[in-house]
């Protein structure tokens, strides 16, 4: 399994160069020191550190970054499920990632119990889940829940979903340079689709680097012809 602290960490590097991981992963390790159990997490991070849900600033590219999270206490659901995973691994207690829709949880696979990252660390029943869910997602009544609503992630699905939700950020915010450091990442890692080595192609084009951009979507073609027409397409913009 890849380490999933250490990789969150990567990611905030791509925004930071200066970032020092090892400074963070202590952290992680202070945070974890003389817990035992999952109740014991909870009221350590939420209730004597203080971590909580960033409600004013959602969309802060620092929220989905590990060691900013660390440091102001504050991130969106997917970060601090990172943040509980970490600390809880170093305690000896195991929790995994769930993609319910809208909205990232956290669940001890031993009880089955459902945490939200984002509140407190607040335990979730079916009622609670289900109007999490419809809240999250505005699906109403005629929608079905259940526990196909509440898949495990695992380590590579969570950096898969961090680098989109910092794609999604930066694509609005229109921050180019940041965009491509984010899309070259996603292309690192095993699985990546096609539509993010045509974005990647079209930010360096945007940044009059037609030819680079070509051959970014070229190298990852493998006689695609959807993907070499778009290198071509960006080849006779060089004309």
């Amino acid at each position: 399994m890849a380490d999933l602290g250490a990789a969150a960490l990567a990611i905030g590097a791509g925004a930071d160069p200066t970032l020092d991981a090892q400074v963070w992963l202590d952290e992680l390790d202070r945070l974890a020191a003389g817990v035992a159990d999952l109740d014991g997490l909870v009221r350590r991070l939420y209730g004597e550190r203080g971590f909580a849900g960033n409600t004013d600033d959602y969309y802060d590219p620092d929220n989905s970054f590990l060691h900013r999270v660390l440091a102001r206490r504050k991130g969106i659901p997917i970060s601090l499920a990172v943040v509980l995973i970490e600390v809880g691994r170093r305690a000896g207690v195991r929790l995994e990632g769930v993609g319910m829709p809208g909205h990232f949880l956290v669940r001890d696979p031993a009880s089955g119990v459902v945490l939200d990252p984002f509140d407190g660390g607040r335990a979730l029943d079916r009622a609670a889940l289900e109007a999490r869910f419809r809240a999250a997602t505005g699906a109403d009544g005629t929608v079905p829940f259940g526990a196909h609503l509440l898949p495990g992630v695992s380590a590579h699905g969570i950096l898969t979903r961090m680098l989109a939700n910092l794609t999604g950020i930066y694509r609005a915010r229109g921050a180019g340079r940041d965009l491509e450091w984010v899309l070259r990442m996603r292309l690192a890692l095993p699985v990546t689709d096609e539509s993010t080595v045509l974005q990647l192609g079209e930010v360096l084009a945007t940044h009059g680097r037609h030819r680079e951009g070509a051959q970014e979507i070229e190298a990852r073609a493998q006689g695609d012809e959807r993907l070499l027409a778009a290198a071509r397409a960006l080849r006779a913009r060089l004309n």
